[in-house]
């Protein structure tokens, strides 16, 4: 019996639970006060502002002593001195192109294992058991045996980014993949779509918003990863500040990796979210 080719493709691509992308699950609705994007940057702005007048006020007034917790001002200073040196830039740059490639190999080989486990209930079957106990094998744990395997090299230090970036991806693509509405399948199906066809015009489409959330957690987990990376007999980077301000008691440089740390993460992740608009507005 020959299938209708004039009944219409169902135009929903979308899982039949919701999806977590907060982009993806805000209702659409009047704009306020609080959509418009200096507003909302103003807000972002004010807790900050707090606790940098608390930080000020608690030094200043000397309710916590200066070797402990140093004033802005030293922290500043502690960085215009590095920065004088030509060394803080080095240590940033260091540490964005680790935590970049190791997030680009981890994603990559995330999405691609989420694939496997998601589609294939045999690949759910073989995989999963055994995703699921790594995952939860603390990153320092990896360190030893990554010193052992690959030496004290840069392979090391991206290996270890690379698994922190992994297992976001992989889980919450894996999860939206297990489940696509099983209807829209069976309608791409009878139109002839197989395979890749199938995954680009069907399944693709339905889980972006999850992909774009699992890269997300994943940028975040790498820059999580990325202090334990650079303790692996690291001489540069921003988890070697840390590292060496530790052993030599600079607790404003300390302070200082830890405002860098912030901001970066701050950085790449609107940038990932300009990414994510793009991506939404294309597929969804």
């Amino acid at each position: 019996m020959s299938i209708p080719t004039d009944i219409p493709l169902p135009t929903s691509t979308g899982p039949a639970e919701p999806e977590t992308a907060p982009s993806a699950a805000r209702p659409a609705g009047p704009r306020t006060l609080w959509d418009r994007i200096g507003v909302r940057l103003a807000a972002g702005a004010v807790l900050p502002l707090l606790i940098l007048i608390a930080w000020q006020i608690t030094t200043a007034a000397e309710l916590v002593p200066a070797y402990r917790l140093p004033g802005p001002l030293t922290v500043l200073q502690a960085g215009a001195e590095l920065l004088e040196r030509g060394e803080l830039g080095l240590h940033i740059a260091i540490s964005v192109q680790r935590v970049l490639i190791g997030f680009a190999v981890g994603s990559v080989v995330g999405l691609a294992v989420a694939a496997i486990v998601g589609l294939s209930r045999a690949g759910d079957a073989l995989l999963n058991p055994t995703l699921a106990a790594l995952r939860a094998v603390p990153s320092l744990a990896w360190v030893p045996l990554l010193i052992l395997w690959l030496q004290i090299g840069e392979e090391s230090k991206i290996t270890l980014i690379a698994i922190g970036a992994f297992f976001p991806v992989f889980t919450t693509v894996a999860a939206a993949l297990r489940h696509i509405d099983p209807h829209l399948v069976e309608a791409g199906r009878c139109f002839g779509l197989r395979g890749w066809s199938l995954f680009r015009t069907i399944q693709l489409p339905a889980v972006v918003p999850s992909v774009v959330s699992g890269l997300r957690l994943a940028l975040a987990q790498a820059w999580l990863f990325l202090v334990a990376a650079e303790l692996i007999a690291s001489s540069m980077g921003l988890g070697f500040i840390l590292n060496d301000s530790q052993q030599t008691g600079r607790v404003d440089r300390i302070l200082l990796a830890i405002v860098l740390l912030a901001l970066l993460g701050t950085v790449t992740n609107a940038l990932l979210g300009l990414a994510e608009k793009k991506l939404l507005r294309r597929w969804t």
